[in-house]
């Protein structure tokens, strides 16, 4: 019998799709020990927004959530997202705070570091790829796939080869947009199965209403592992339902290894969790749609709220059709990147500028300029002289590595929060979100600090 095994996804990406990673660890834990005796390949439950949302609305310390959750689950791998030389943050760090959080990491509890980078520049992988397999953990290497004349099947295969030629344990196909359309799927999984003997995971979100089919092709074309989000919190934005995906696996003949009562009773207990996101008003109904545009303009359904609020905010919401039909533009402008963190929001961000101020490129973030330098790695596809100099002048674009330009930061960051860190981890949470981590470490001392800070700011992160 044919297998296929899943990735649950509800404590990280499954949340922070739908409701921005405002769960607490305290609607986790009561639920671990079933988690980890229903038969899940591994708990996607780290990385990606968890720790700014921590840190920033649920007075938590997210190290302590890791270890908290590994306290409780004791046969299921812990899994969390990397974004490669930008960590969880939205910039390239020194190489010395990349091992560090990465050793880090593992020695807290994770088994299984997905590592992607927003560019698909395996340079800025290559040294969280060999902090983790020094610290004993699993290498999983993910491709951010996006479609553009350049992004083709042989693109991903090749890429596929360079992840294993660097030392991925295995790898996965990352689609944060929804648009890995059900026989490109079938022919991209074929392909790279065939020329990489590596455990091979799909991951994709619902929002564009073919997740399912998708599944459906990858399994019979050869994916060992599939993500997918316990029916309270998938669908829309997403990841689609554990239950019925694994009902309609197991009806087409694969084994998924899976204790459906045990997965019941999950969302039995994510049920009232979710209800009570929308009585709140943090679970807005909007993330649950289907958004067919997310395959004609490639558009993560995160980017399109954001992009909606934003413009909202302004009184300039009659002019999201126009942004929409300019994200396309600006991104082949700059060499089709991917749109994951953090390139979908500096994409998204210049096509309102272009689009607000009336003239193209007129406003430009220093983000984008850092960018077309070539800060944040290689664009995909060249980008074109004309744009390079309207971006930037004549200002010179690097060809290095980024981080090659970065001096070692951990000492600094231990010397400036000296203060009030009582550990290595107290450190790694100051370098990645200095503000927010001294706050917080402050707010330690004292003794009523449990207390949930309240805010209403939100940021989506599309990974």
């Amino acid at each position: 019998m044919k297998k296929i095994q899943f990735t649950e996804t509800v404590l990280r990406d499954g949340q922070q799709s739908l409701i921005a990673t405002r769960m607490p660890t305290s609607d986790m834990l009561p639920i671990l020990k079933t988690m980890d005796q229903a038969g899940y390949h591994a708990l996607e439950m780290w990385g990606g927004a968890t720790f700014d949302a921590c840190l920033r609305f649920l007075n938590e310390d997210p190290w302590e959530r890791l270890r908290a959750i590994r306290k409780e689950v004791k046969n299921t791998k812990l899994q969390m997202l990397l974004r490669g030389q930008n960590l969880l943050g939205y910039k390239n760090y020194a190489d010395d705070v990349v091992a560090d959080f990465v050793t880090k990491s593992v020695e807290n509890g994770i088994d299984i570091l997905r590592l992607f980078d927003a560019l698909n520049d395996v340079r800025n992988l290559e040294t969280a790829i060999r902090a983790t397999k020094a610290a004993g953990g699993h290498c999983q290497t993910a491709i951010s796939y996006t479609t553009s004349q350049i992004h083709t099947v042989d693109y991903f295969v090749d890429l596929a080869h360079k992840m294993a030629n660097l030392g991925a344990d295995s790898i996965c196909i990352k689609d944060m947009a929804g648009v890995l359309t059900p026989q490109t799927g079938y022919e991209l999984v074929s392909r790279i199965k065939d020329a990489v003997d590596l455990p091979l995971e799909v991951h994709t979100h619902a929002t564009s209403g073919i997740a399912e089919m998708t599944y459906l092709k990858v399994a019979e074309a050869g994916a060992d592992i599939i993500d997918t989000a316990i029916s309270s919190f998938a669908g829309g934005t997403s990841q689609p339902a554990t239950e019925s995906v694994a009902i309609a696996l197991e009806d087409c003949g694969f084994a998924t290894g899976l204790d459906l009562q045990k997965v019941a009773e999950i969302a039995e207990h994510f049920n009232p969790v979710r209800d009570r996101f929308r009585e709140e008003g943090l679970l807005n109904p909007k993330v649950k749609d289907i958004e067919p545009k997310t395959l004609i303009y490639q558009v993560p359904g995160g980017m399109l709220s954001n992009l909606l609020s934003q413009l909202t905010e302004q009184g300039l919401q009659d002019k999201y059709e126009e942004v929409l039909a300019e994200v396309p533009k600006v991104r082949a402008d700059l060499g089709y990147p991917p749109l994951v963190t953090p390139l979908s929001q500096m994409v998204g961000t210049q096509a309102l500028m272009n689009v607000i101020s009336g003239e193209r490129y007129k406003l430009v973030p220093s983000e984008i300029k850092d960018y077309v330098k070539g800060l944040y790695g290689q664009s995909p596809a060249p980008i074109t002289d004309e744009i390079k100099e309207t971006i930037i002048g004549d200002a010179e674009v690097i060809t290095v590595r980024p981080a090659d330009l970065l001096a070692p930061q951990l000492p600094a960051f231990r010397e400036e929060i000296a203060e009030y860190a009582q550990s290595e981890e107290d450190v790694l949470m100051y370098a990645l979100f200095p503000q927010q981590a001294q706050d917080f470490l402050g707010r330690r001392e004292d003794p009523f600090y449990d207390v949930p800070v309240q805010t209403v700011s939100v940021r989506i992160a599309v990974d």
